[in-house]
């Protein structure tokens, strides 16, 4: 009886390493999917910035244009 038990026990041993070997391969991977997806987040948070500055730079340009014509006028 006891060998029996030892051998079910062997095998839930060995299906718990199995199963903690996946999760730790699914957590890498997880992990790799966060990083790829923190340098995309931070390249539009650039490209968001540097478009709002360019939206700033315009409305520049032109409230004085319209100066310029109001003045005109």
């Amino acid at each position: 009886m006891s060998l029996e038990l030892l051998s079910k026990l062997e095998t839930k041993i060995q299906a718990a390493l199995e199963t903690i070997e996946l999760l730790k391969m699914e957590l890498e991977e997880e992990k790799q999917k966060a990083s790829t997806l923190n340098e995309r987040n931070q390249q539009l948070n650039d490209q968001n910035q540097q478009l709002q500055e360019e939206l700033t730079s315009w409305n520049e340009k032109v409230t004085g244009l319209v100066g310029l014509l109001n003045s005109e006028i």
